[in-house]
């Protein structure tokens, strides 16, 4: 089956085209500036240039039009026509207690996801515009629904509620419900996979760290525990995003800034994290272990304190679960960056973790680098959503 895989922002849309089965991106593409002047399609066809389109989009219906203009054109295009794409994927950034699974998009789902709304004001409604114009577009074609909430809906009360209220969580549905579920569940599977054994039987803490940033436990295939919350906000320091913080820091800073309650939202989503702990040097962990490595102490700084966050939610989940079988790095950074696996693998020699540092060295292919003898099995572990996106569409059709 060719599955399109559609994650839709306000403003842009990314797209690839996956032949399932195989796992072979046959185009890959991003329509952004939509609604913006500028406005352009950059399609990157298997084993063809890239081509870049500048056309005004003044709205998704335009951009999704291009997209599929761009995957059947008869020079750059990847299918003769549109009845060779058999399904839509989209990601859903939010699925509240609703969603636990992928589901096909029906009118009573598109409902729920703009009642989820609220949970997700940034991301829901850009999500639904991309569902809405592709079926504009695309009106015979099935379209399924994957939840980036949906995986961590195993975890139990005792993991997920908060120490509030317990009406808020009645009457609002405030508690944790984590994020990066689609990457979590594939990594989790694929590294269970890597050591020839069923994710059934393991325990595997999956640290996810990217520009955003989650850590999941998964205990015999299903999510017990994760770190962020009702939002993407909590749990690890991350790019921009402070992590857990003292909640009363926001009134306190508010104060003495003279912030409103949403000024101080946006210094901690945007303008924190190790962006802002390093004095606003870089986001970009390549810049911080460049400046640390150059004698910027307070670069040092920052990377120590995010390995050590993570380290800690590493030990929190060892005992959540009991214990842990494989501790697995993936996304932007976990798959990348030398300095922070090396930093948070120091932390782990007290579990009797021996890892190969020259392995630890090697940049985004699957691979153990733990040590023959070590006690825990430490791996990186490549991520790939869109994937994980386009076979749950094909197993739900």
């Amino acid at each position: 089956m060719n599955i399109l895989v559609i994650n839709c922002g306000s403003s842009s849309l990314k797209y690839q085209l996956i032949a399932s089965e195989s796992g072979d991106v046959r185009a890959k593409g991003l329509a952004e500036r939509i609604g913006i002047e500028g406005s352009c399609l950059t399609h990157q066809p298997a084993g063809k240039d890239k081509v870049v389109k500048e056309e005004a989009m003044p709205d998704h219906n335009k951009a999704v039009k291009m997209v599929i203009d761009a995957l059947t054109d008869k020079e750059h295009g990847v299918v003769a026509s549109l009845n060779e794409i058999d399904a839509v994927g989209h990601r859903v950034v939010h699925g509240g207690e609703k969603f636990k699974k992928a589901v096909l998009i029906d009118d009573a789902v598109l409902k729920d996801i703009e009642e989820l709304s609220a949970l997700a004001p940034l991301h829901n409604p850009a999500n639904l515009i991309g569902i809405n114009s592709c079926k504009a577009n695309m009106p015979d074609t099935p379209m399924v629904a994957v939840f980036d909430t949906a995986f961590h809906q195993t975890m139990p009360k005792k993991a997920y509620l908060y120490g509030l209220p317990y009406e808020y969580y009645e009457k609002y549905k405030v508690r944790r419900y984590g994020f990066h579920g689609t990457s979590h569940d594939f990594v989790s599977k694929h590294a269970a996979e890597l050591i020839g054994k069923d994710r059934k039987d393991l325990k595997i803490i999956v640290c996810h760290l990217g520009n955003g940033a989650s850590v999941s436990a998964v205990k015999n295939g299903e999510c017990v525990d994760t770190s962020m919350g009702l939002t993407p906000l909590e749990g690890l320091i991350m790019g921009t995003r402070s992590g857990d913080l003292d909640p009363a820091i926001l009134e306190f800073i508010g104060e003495k800034e003279g912030l409103t309650p949403a000024e101080v939202n946006n210094v901690l989503n945007k303008k924190s994290g190790v962006y802002g702990l390093s004095g606003y040097l870089s986001s970009d962990f390549r810049d911080l272990d460049e400046a640390a490595r150059g004698g910027n102490e307070l670069a040092k700084t920052t990377l120590d304190t995010y390995c050590y966050r993570v380290a800690k939610y590493i030990g929190s989940y060892m005992m959540a679960m009991q214990g842990v079988d494989i501790i697995a790095f993936t996304a932007g950074c976990g798959e990348n960056n030398y300095a922070v696996r090396r930093g948070i693998c120091d932390y782990l020699a007290c579990l009797g973790v021996t890892v190969d540092d020259e392995k630890l060295k090697i940049r985004g292919e699957d691979l153990i680098v733990s040590e023959p003898g070590s006690k825990v099995t430490v791996m990186i572990v490549p991520t790939n959503e869109e994937l994980a996106i386009a076979q749950q569409t094909m197993e739900l059709l």
